[in-house]
C-alpha cells in the first residue's frame, strides 16, 4: 500500500523539525517508489517563512490537501500561535479520524495536544518544554527520545525528529528498509560536543 505522509509547515516552524523528516520519507519514496508519497501542506499553501528564516512553498492548503496516512506537525516559536488556530485544530482532528499514524516533533506537540490527540497518553517535547507540557495536566509526560502510542508518536528536541521517522519506516515498511534508508542518508550522529551537558535554557 502506498502511503501519503503530510509534513504540516506554518509561519515559525523550526526547520530541521519538518526538514530531517522530510529527507527520511522522501528518501524512502526515492529508494521504494511505492512505498509512500510526501507533500507539505500549510493552512493556505503557498510560502511560509520557518522560525529561522527558511521559506518554503506548501504543496497544499488545509482545504486542498489530499488524505494523509501519515501527518507530522513540527514544533517552534510558531507553536505558540498555532496551538489557537482554530483553522490548524480542524484540520489536525479532521486529519486524525482517517490518517494511521499522527506525529509531532518537539513542540508541536502542544498543537497535537490542543488538538485532544495526546489525552491519556504518553507524550515528550523539547527538554526545556517538558513542564508546560506536565502543567497541561492532560498528558503523561516523560523525557524520552521519542514515544509511541499506536496512533501517534510524539519526539523530543529538533533533530530527534530525525529519529523518530526512521523508527516509523522501520514500524511502517520494515527495519531492513529502515536501515537502507538511514544508509542512504548517512545518518551516523558523532556530535563534537556530545560530552558537554546541556544548557537549562536556549
Amino acid at each position: 500500500m502506498k502511503r501519503t505522509i503530510a509534513v504540516v509547515i506554518f509561519p515559525g516552524a523550526e526547520e530541521l523539525d519538518f526538514v530531517g523528516p522530510w529527507e527520511v520519507f522522501a528518501m524512502l519514496a526515492a529508494l521504494e517508489p511505492d512505498a509512500c508519497e510526501v507533500f507539505t501542506v500549510s493552512e493556505h499553501g503557498g510560502e511560509v517563512r520557518s522560525a529561522k528564516g527558511l521559506r518554503v512553498i506548501a504543496d497544499h492548503s488545509f482545504e486542498s490537501a489530499p488524505r494523509a496516512d501519515v501527518f507530522l506537525v513540527p514544533g517552534g516559536r510558531g507553536t505558540r500561535t498555532e496551538v489557537d488556530n482554530p483553522r490548524m485544530i480542524d484540520y489536525l482532528r479532521r486529519a486524525a479520524e482517517v490518517a494511521e499514524v499522527a506525529t509531532s516533533v518537539c513542540t508541536g506537540s502542544f498543537v497535537l495536544e490542543r488538538a485532544g490527540l495526546l489525552e491519556g497518553k504518553r507524550a515528550t517535547t523539547h527538554w526545556s518544554s517538558l513542564e508546560r507540557l506536565r502543567g497541561l495536566g492532560t498528558v503523561e509526560v516523560v523525557e524520552e527520545r521519542w514515544v509511541d502510542e499506536g496512533r501517534v508518536i510524539t519526539a523530543s528536541g529538533v533533530s530527534a525528529g530525525i529519529d523518530m521517522a526512521l523508527y516509523l519506516v522501520g514500524r511502517l515498511w520494515g527495519a531492513e528498509t529502515a536501515r537502507r534508508v538511514q544508509r542512504a542518508i548517512e545518518y551516523e550522529p558523532a556530535p563534537p560536543y556530545a560530552d558537554v551537558p546541556l544548557p537549562v535554557s536556549v
